[in-house]
C-alpha cells in the first residue's frame, strides 16, 4: 500500500514546520499554503512548494476553504493536513476535499460535525457511559431564560470552540449576561458559529487529555494521557506525559472510557479525548478534538510514536502497526508552550519584532517553532512563538532540564513568558503536583513577587557583567578599550543604570579571559568568552550565560536566566536624548487612555459626556483572537472618543480622552 507522493499543508507557524519536518521524512512533497504576512518564514522556507493566498483576513487565508481547495488541485496534491486550529475541525472543509477527491487528514466529516458541538458530543459521550457534567446550550438569550435560578459559579464555553476561545467563567450573576455576550462574539469570530452552552464550574480541578489512534480496519487504541492542568486565560501552558497525578486504577479507567468513545464513534486518525478530574478522582468528559493537539510532542516523546506520520499513514488506507500491548510510556516529558505576552498585566498578547532569537543548545530539548531567526511576530495570529519539550528519565529531572534549557533561550525585543514558567516551574507547589487549572490564577500575586524578588536578587550583578564585558570589548593587547562613542581610553569606572537604580562599579581586565568586577559594597572575579551575542561568565566553577541585542533607540537588551533586565551604561549617549520627533498632545488639558496592545476595537462601551468610575470597561480590543477588557483609570468624565468599532490600533493609539473630574468640579 502506497503513501502520498504529495500533500497541501492547510495552516502556518509551528505545526506547518511540523508536518513538513515528517513528510520530509516519509518522502512525501510539501505545498503550503500561506497569507502575505507569512511569506518567508520557517515554514515557508521549509516547504518544498508555496502558494499565496490573497487577501489580508482570515476569512480570506486560512479559513478559505475554497481558495484552499483550488491550491491543493492547482499542485497536484492527493491530500490535505489541517494542522490544528483554523479548518481542522470543519466537518464542512472536510467534505469539500472528499467532493474534490482529496483525501482529509483526518476523521470522516460526520465524526467532526458531532464532535465539534459540545453538546451533541456530551449526549453522545452521556450514551457510551462516559460520566458528563450537566449544562445548558443555545444562544445568550435562549440560555437566560433558560437559567433563570442558576447556581454559581459557572462555566460558558462556545460550542464549536476549543483552545480557550469563547470561555468565561462567571461568579455572580451580574457578570452573566455580559460573559455570554463577550463568549458569543469570540465564538462567532473564531469559530463562525456563536452557540454556548453553560455548565457547573468544577472548583479547583484537573484536566487530563487521552490520546487516541484509529484506522480504516477497525483498530482503536489509546496512548496513554496527557496532563495539561497548568493553564492561563483558559489555554494550556504546561502539559506532561505521563500525568503525575492518576492512579494505575484511575489511568486504566480513563483510557478504557476514551477508547469505548472513540470506538462508538468510529473514530479514524488521531484524536483526543479530554476530562476534568476533580479532587475526590472522579473524571468528567469534558470534550473530543478531533485533531492533532498543539500539546502532542510529549506524547511523542513518552512513547517513541510519530504521531503525524501515523496521521498520513492512516490517511493513505495503512492499519496500525501496533496493537494496544504494545504501546508504553517511558521516562517523563514536559512541554512549555513560549507565548509573546506579558505575563504581568493578565498575559495580554505582545505581538512586535525581534532583535534575537537564539535556541538553547541543551541535550533531550526539542522546540517545535514557527521561527528560526529574529522575526516580526505578527498581531494578526495566536501568540505562541514556539513549544519547548523536555524528556528525562523522571518528573524531577525534566524539571530541572527545563529550567535550564527556558534560561538558555533568549528572545528579545517583544515581551515573553519565558521567565515566568521558570518561576513556575520552579514552585514548590508544581514540583509537589498541587495544582489546579486556576493555579496560575489564585498564585498571580506570589508568582509576581518571586519574579521580583529573583531579579532584584544578587544576581542582578551578572547581567551587569556581561553587558559591561560585552559593550567594552576588553582587549588581548595591553588594558586598552575600544568604546563606542569612538575613541581609545582607559575606563575602570562606570556609572550603570538598571532597573530605576544607578549603580558606580568598576571593572577590570586582569588577564586576557580574567575580570574582576566590584561595587562600593560587592566585590568578584571570574573568567569569560564571548560567542556572538552571548557572554559565558564562570565563577566560582558555576558557568552563567548573559545574552545581548540591541533595540532600535541604540538600548541593549540584556536577558539572563529567561528575564530581561532593563540598563544602560551612562557615559554612553543615548540617541533618545538627542532626538525630538514628538508632537504635542492635541487634547492637552484632558487625560487619556490608550490600547494596552495591538489590535481592533470591537466595542465602544462609553459615550462622550458619560461619567465613569475606575475599574469601569471603557473598550473591549480584540487581540491575536481573544477579547481584552479595557477598564477605566481613573474617575472622570468622557470627553471624547477617538475610535470606533472596527478600528485597528496599536500601543500608541489613543482611545479616548477624559475632563478630569476634578477640574470639572472647580468651573461648577
Amino acid at each position: 500500500m502506497k503513501s502520498f507522493r504529495k500533500i497541501l499543508i492547510a495552516n502556518r507557524g509551528e505545526i506547518a514546520a511540523r508536518i513538513i519536518r515528517t513528510a520530509k521524512k516519509m518522502q512525501i512533497d510539501t505545498v503550503l499554503v500561506h497569507s502575505v504576512h507569512d511569506e518567508e518564514t520557517h515554514a515557508w522556507s521549509l516547504a518544498d512548494e508555496t502558494y499565496l493566498l490573497e487577501g489580508e483576513t482570515l476569512s480570506e487565508t486560512y479559513l478559505n476553504a475554497g481558495a484552499i481547495i483550488q491550491a491543493a488541485l492547482k499542485t497536484g496534491c492527493e491530500a490535505i493536513h489541517p494542522g490544528y486550529g483554523f479548518l481542522s475541525e470543519n466537518a464542512e472543509f472536510a467534505e469539500e476535499c472528499k467532493k474534490n477527491n482529496l483525501v482529509f487528514i483526518g476523521p470522516d466529516p460526520d465524526v467532526i460535525r458531532l464532535m465539534g458541538n459540545k453538546l451533541a458530543a456530551r449526549n453522545f459521550a452521556k450514551e457510551a457511559g462516559v460520566p458528563i457534567l450537566e449544562g445548558y446550550s443555545g444562544s445568550p438569550r435562549e440560555i437566560l431564560e433558560h437559567t433563570k435560578n442558576p447556581e454559581f459559579p459557572l462555566l460558558v464555553k462556545a460550542a464549536a470552540g476549543g483552545g480557550g476561545k469563547g470561555m468565561k467563567i462567571v461568579n455572580k450573576p451580574g457578570e452573566f449576561k455580559q460573559a455570554l455576550e463577550s463568549a458569543q462574539r469570540e465564538a462567532e469570530n473564531y469559530f463562525g458559529n456563536g452557540q454556548l452552552y453553560v455548565e457547573r464550574f468544577i472548583s479547583k480541578p484537573r484536566h487530563i487529555e487521552v490520546q487516541v489512534l484509529g484506522d480504516h480496519h477497525g483498530q482503536l487504541i489509546h496512548l496513554f494521557e496527557r496532563e495539561c492542568t497548568i493553564q492561563r486565560r483558559y489555554q494550556k501552558i504546561i502539559e506532561e506525559c505521563p500525568s503525575p497525578t492518576l492512579t494505575e486504577k484511575i489511568r486504566k479507567e480513563i483510557t478504557n472510557a476514551a477508547v469505548s468513545l472513540g470506538k462508538k464513534a468510529n473514530y479514524k486518525n488521531a484524536g483526543t479525548i479530554e476530562f476534568l478530574l476533580d479532587e475526590n478522582g472522579k473524571f468528567f468528559f469534558l470534550e473530543m478534538n478531533t485533531r492533532i493537539q498543539v500539546e502532542h510532542p510529549v506524547t511523542e516523546m513518552a512513547t517513541g510514536i510519530d504521531l503525524v506520520e501515523q496521521q498520513l499513514r492512516i490517511a493513505s488506507g495503512h492499519p496500525l502497526a501496533f496493537s494496544q500491548e504494545d504501546i508504553s510510556t517511558s521516562g517523563h516529558a514536559i512541554e512549555c508552550r513560549i507565548y509573546a505576552e506579558d505575563p504581568w498585566n493578565n498575559f495580554l498578547p505582545a505581538p512586535g519584532k525581534m532583535t534575537l532569537y537564539q535556541e538553547p543548545e541543551i541535550r533531550n530539548v526539542r522546540i517545535d517553532t514557527a521561527f528560526s531567526k529574529p522575526s516580526t511576530v505578527q498581531g494578526f495570529y495566536d501568540p505562541m512563538i514556539a513549544k519547548m519539550i523536555v524528556h528525562r528519565p523522571n518528573r524531577h529531572e525534566a524539571i530541572n532540564t527545563m529550567i535550564s534549557a527556558l534560561g538558555e533561550y533568549p528572545i528579545h525585543g517583544i515581551k515573553t513568558n519565558t521567565g515566568y514558567l521558570r518561576t513556575l516551574l520552579d514552585q514548590p507547589a508544581f514540583r509537589a503536583n498541587q495544582v489546579y487549572t486556576t493555579f496560575c490564577e489564585d498564585r498571580a500575586k506570589e508568582l509576581f513577587d518571586l519574579q521580583i524578588r529573583e531579579v532584584s536578587s544578587e544576581q542582578r550583578f551578572i547581567p551587569m557583567v556581561g553587558y559591561l564585558l560585552a559593550s567594552l570589548n576588553i582587549r588581548s593587547g595591553g588594558g586598552s578599550i575600544w568604546d563606542r562613542i569612538g575613541f581609545w581610553r582607559v575606563i575602570n569606572e562606570i556609572e550603570v543604570w538598571l532597573d530605576c537604580h544607578t549603580y558606580q562599579v568598576r571593572i577590570d581586565r586582569i588577564t586576557e579571559k580574567e575580570f574582576s568586577f566590584s561595587t562600593p559594597d560587592k566585590n568578584f572575579s571570574g573568567v569569560y568568552t564571548l560567542s556572538g551575542q552571548c557572554v559565558v561568565i564562570r565563577m566560582n566553577n558555576k558557568v552563567h550565560k548573559v545574552f545581548l541585542s540591541e533595540k532600535e533607540d541604540g538600548l541593549p537588551d540584556v536577558s539572563f536566566n529567561g528575564n530581561v533586565y532593563p540598563m544602560f551604561r551612562r557615559d554612553f549617549l543615548r540617541r533618545n536624548e538627542f532626538s525630538s520627533d514628538s508632537t504635542p498632545d492635541e487634547h492637552p488639558a484632558s487625560s487619556h487612555v490608550r490600547s494596552p496592545m495591538p489590535g481592533k476595537v470591537v466595542k465602544v462601551a462609553v459615550k462622550p459626556g458619560k461619567k465613569v468610575k475606575k475599574g469601569d470597561l471603557l473598550f473591549i480590543i480584540e487581540a491575536m483572537k481573544m477579547e481584552n477588557n479595557v477598564l477605566s483609570p481613573m474617575d472622570g468624565s468622557v470627553w471624547e472618543i477617538a475610535v470606533k468599532p472596527g478600528d485597528m490600533v496599536d500601543s500608541s493609539s489613543p482611545l479616548l480622552y477624559f475632563e478630569d473630574i476634578r477640574e470639572s468640579e472647580k468651573t461648577t
